[in-house]
């Protein structure tokens, strides 16, 4: 990546963290909105540094972690039927369902494999015309427009032996959830400079105007961190309450076009559970109408599976934002990344996972 070693400049990193030290009045709590930033901000301290003049709240953007349990249910329900090719992102196999994972079943003969696309998955579907071939659809606005892409394909193909399960979700719902919620303490947010990419900022206009409320958008290396630290605390202690874009580089105003204009044409946005933290309106993405052939929700009549999470895990107060990791009775026990009961301490943007790397995990 060119520039790379200039956005984790040592020197650079600590003229931000005193100009946030010597710029806070108190201790702001901040969240940042995304699991990858999350990890950085562990992986390099920045949460250390910063004590006493930032707290990081760490929220609901790792898209593994918030794929509600019945979304496994159902996964693991197709890929154990027979004659089914289940492709999925690497990352969603060892997330636990309410028995089971998709690694398990594939153990035991399932026809499970890893793909980096769902592109990847229709060129499986082209080669094997006797198979059903079905991709699992997760993520933010970031992956969705790849899956609509494959949607799209796969109507122009009039390809029948493809289908998707599909539970994308969407950043600015969860938010306002967050802040409308009873517990909430977060004073300002670090969007997700990926997510923003694509959708652009709009979208948090209403927000910050209707809660009074920053929102930086940021990426992800400790230099992006910063300065989006930075530029929330500096408007926080001036008392504005602004959209602004740290990741200029990346992020433009209007966001990518043509891939908003994809997800308007094959998906609706509906009411979505979150996983650990319940139904949110209008926060997902689904296939509509004109695509119902192709979603297997449909094909394989798993949309009324509904499953119950884990009464141990406490992956919704994480998600929310409420307690850190080590303050679950189960971190570090009972929930291992070789054994756990929910999709935080498996996922690799996961903050279970982060504290369980990053910070040790002393109750082993």
């Amino acid at each position: 990546m060119k520039y790379l070693q200039e956005y984790r400049d040592p020197a650079t990193a600590k003229k931000l963290v005193a100009a946030i030290k010597s710029t806070a009045s108190q201790p702001w709590k901040i969240m940042e909105v995304c699991g990858g930033q999350t990890h950085s901000a562990l992986k390099y301290g920045i949460d250390q540094l910063l004590d006493g003049a930032v707290e990081l709240i760490h929220g609901p953007g790792c898209p593994v972690c918030v794929t509600p349990i019945e979304y496994i249910d159902k996964a693991l329900a197709i890929a154990q039927t027979p004659g089914v090719i289940f492709c999925s992102f690497g990352d969603m196999l060892r997330v636990p369902g309410s028995q089971s994972d998709l690694l398990g079943v594939k153990a035991q003969g399932a026809d499970i494999r890893i793909v980096y696309s769902p592109l990847d998955a229709l060129a499986l579907a082209r080669q094997n015309p006797d198979r059903q071939v079905v991709f699992f659809g997760v993520g933010f606005e970031t992956t969705a427009p790849a899956t609509a892409l494959a949607a799209y394909q796969a109507r122009q193909l009039h390809l029948e032996n493809f289908t998707l399960l599909v539970c994308h979700v969407r950043v600015p719902p969860v938010i306002e959830a967050l802040l409308n919620s009873p517990g909430n303490t977060v004073q300002g947010f670090l969007g997700a400079g990926h997510v923003c990419s694509i959708m652009g900022t709009p979208e948090y206009l209403p927000i910050v105007a209707r809660y009074k409320i920053p929102i930086v958008i940021t990426g992800f290396e400790p230099v992006d961190l910063l300065q989006g630290l930075y530029m929330t605390v500096k408007q926080l202690e001036e008392g504005r309450f602004e959209v602004e874009n740290e990741y200029s580089r990346v992020v433009k105003a209007q966001g990518n076009l043509p891939a908003q204009a994809l997800l308007q044409k094959v998906f609706d946005t509906v009411d979505r559970s979150w996983r650990g933290l319940g139904p949110i309106a209008k926060s997902g993405l689904a296939l509509n109408a004109e695509y119902r052939d192709w979603n297997a929700e449909h094909r394989f009549l798993v949309a009324g599976i509904a499953t119950r999470e884990s009464a141990l895990c406490r992956s919704g107060a994480v998600l929310q934002g409420l307690i850190k990791p080590p303050q679950c009775p189960e971190f570090g026990t009972r929930c291992t990344p070789e054994q756990p009961l929910g999709a935080t301490m498996v996922s690799s943007e996961g903050a279970c996972a982060a504290y369980f790397h990053y910070r040790g995990h002393p109750r082993v």
